[in-house]
Protein backbone atom coordinates (compact mmCIF):
# COMPACT_ATOMS: atom_id res chain seq x y z
CA UNK A 1 0.00 0.00 0.00
CA UNK A 2 3.20 2.56 1.03
CA UNK A 3 4.68 1.90 -2.28
CA UNK A 4 1.47 2.91 -4.27
CA UNK A 5 0.91 5.55 -2.48
CA UNK A 6 4.86 6.31 -3.19
CA UNK A 7 4.21 5.61 -6.86
CA UNK A 8 1.34 8.08 -6.92
CA UNK A 9 2.92 11.04 -5.77
CA UNK A 10 5.45 10.15 -8.09
CA UNK A 11 3.35 10.30 -11.21
CA UNK A 12 1.14 13.27 -10.30
CA UNK A 13 4.58 15.08 -9.81
CA UNK A 14 5.98 13.49 -13.12
CA UNK A 15 2.70 14.67 -15.00
CA UNK A 16 3.13 18.22 -13.76
CA UNK A 17 6.83 18.73 -14.95
CA UNK A 18 5.56 17.28 -18.31
CA UNK A 19 2.89 19.30 -18.18
CA UNK A 20 5.28 22.31 -17.56
CA UNK A 21 3.55 22.85 -14.00
CA UNK A 22 6.90 21.76 -11.75
CA UNK A 23 6.63 22.24 -7.60
CA UNK A 24 8.07 25.33 -8.43
CA UNK A 25 6.03 26.86 -11.34
CA UNK A 26 2.92 25.63 -9.82
CA UNK A 27 4.30 27.67 -6.11
CA UNK A 28 5.22 30.81 -8.17
CA UNK A 29 2.05 31.27 -9.93
CA UNK A 30 -0.12 31.35 -6.80
CA UNK A 31 -1.44 35.03 -5.60
CA UNK A 32 -0.10 35.09 -2.18
CA UNK A 33 -0.76 38.22 -0.83
CA UNK A 34 2.52 40.58 -0.49
CA UNK A 35 3.86 40.12 3.31
CA UNK A 36 6.35 43.13 3.27
CA UNK A 37 5.27 45.60 5.56
CA UNK A 38 7.98 48.31 4.15
CA UNK A 39 5.13 50.84 4.72
CA UNK A 40 4.43 50.47 7.94
CA UNK A 41 7.85 50.32 9.04
CA UNK A 42 8.44 53.42 7.25
CA UNK A 43 5.72 55.45 8.84
CA UNK A 44 6.76 53.77 12.42
CA UNK A 45 10.40 55.18 12.23
CA UNK A 46 8.53 58.76 12.35
CA UNK A 47 10.80 60.00 15.99
CA UNK A 48 6.65 61.27 17.13
CA UNK A 49 5.15 57.49 16.74
CA UNK A 50 5.74 55.25 19.49
CA UNK A 51 7.27 52.28 18.54
CA UNK A 52 7.97 49.33 20.74
CA UNK A 53 11.57 50.59 21.43
CA UNK A 54 10.15 53.07 23.52
CA UNK A 55 8.53 51.38 25.86
CA UNK A 56 9.12 52.21 28.83
CA UNK A 57 10.72 49.66 31.53
CA UNK A 58 8.69 50.09 34.45
CA UNK A 59 7.54 47.83 35.89
CA UNK A 60 3.69 48.64 35.45
CA UNK A 61 4.25 49.28 31.96
CA UNK A 62 6.16 45.62 31.12
CA UNK A 63 3.24 43.90 33.28
CA UNK A 64 0.33 46.00 30.90
CA UNK A 65 2.02 44.77 27.86
CA UNK A 66 2.85 41.33 29.08
CA UNK A 67 -1.09 40.50 30.37
CA UNK A 68 -2.36 42.55 26.89
CA UNK A 69 0.15 39.94 24.74
CA UNK A 70 -1.16 36.80 27.35
CA UNK A 71 -4.87 37.78 26.53
CA UNK A 72 -4.07 38.53 22.04
CA UNK A 73 -2.13 34.96 21.95
CA UNK A 74 -4.88 33.33 24.04
CA UNK A 75 -7.70 33.95 21.57
CA UNK A 76 -7.24 31.40 18.98
CA UNK A 77 -10.11 33.26 16.46
CA UNK A 78 -6.87 35.98 15.96
CA UNK A 79 -4.77 35.56 12.80
CA UNK A 80 -1.24 35.50 12.70
CA UNK A 81 -0.95 39.18 11.96
CA UNK A 82 -3.22 39.96 14.91
CA UNK A 83 -1.43 37.53 17.00
CA UNK A 84 1.89 39.81 16.32
CA UNK A 85 0.22 42.85 16.97
CA UNK A 86 2.63 45.57 18.24
CA UNK A 87 2.11 46.69 21.93
CA UNK A 88 3.71 49.33 23.45
CA UNK A 89 3.09 51.04 27.37
CA UNK A 90 4.38 54.40 28.11
CA UNK A 91 3.63 55.80 31.85
CA UNK A 92 0.23 53.34 31.60
CA UNK A 93 -0.87 54.56 28.05
CA UNK A 94 -1.08 52.01 25.84
CA UNK A 95 -0.55 52.33 21.84
CA UNK A 96 -1.70 49.44 19.87
CA UNK A 97 -0.21 48.89 15.78
CA UNK A 98 0.22 46.79 13.19
CA UNK A 99 -1.86 44.88 10.29
CA UNK A 100 -4.96 42.44 11.09
CA UNK A 101 -7.40 41.03 8.92
CA UNK A 102 -10.95 42.69 9.55
CA UNK A 103 -12.52 45.07 11.53
CA UNK A 104 -14.05 42.80 13.92
CA UNK A 105 -10.05 41.52 14.87
CA UNK A 106 -9.20 45.14 15.39
CA UNK A 107 -11.48 46.01 18.07
CA UNK A 108 -11.38 42.62 19.66
CA UNK A 109 -7.86 43.52 20.20
CA UNK A 110 -8.41 46.95 21.54
CA UNK A 111 -11.50 45.65 23.96
CA UNK A 112 -8.34 42.97 25.28
CA UNK A 113 -5.83 45.84 25.70
CA UNK A 114 -8.76 48.17 27.44
CA UNK A 115 -9.69 45.41 29.72
CA UNK A 116 -5.85 45.85 30.64
CA UNK A 117 -5.24 49.40 30.33
CA UNK A 118 -8.41 50.74 31.38
CA UNK A 119 -10.84 53.06 29.27
CA UNK A 120 -9.03 56.55 28.11
CA UNK A 121 -5.69 54.33 27.91
CA UNK A 122 -5.67 52.75 24.84
CA UNK A 123 -5.02 54.14 21.18
CA UNK A 124 -5.74 52.05 18.16
CA UNK A 125 -3.24 52.62 15.44
CA UNK A 126 -4.18 49.03 14.04
CA UNK A 127 -4.60 48.61 10.18
CA UNK A 128 -7.00 46.39 8.53
CA UNK A 129 -5.10 44.53 5.78
CA UNK A 130 -7.35 42.98 3.29
CA UNK A 131 -6.81 39.42 2.48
Amino acid sequence: MKNRVLSLAGGLAMAAMLCGQGPLMAAQQSHAPATDNTKVNKRDRKSAEPTADQAKNKTSDREIMRQIRRAVLKDKSLSTYGHNVKIISQNGKVTLKGPVHSEEEKRAIESKAIEVAGDGNVTNELTVKGD
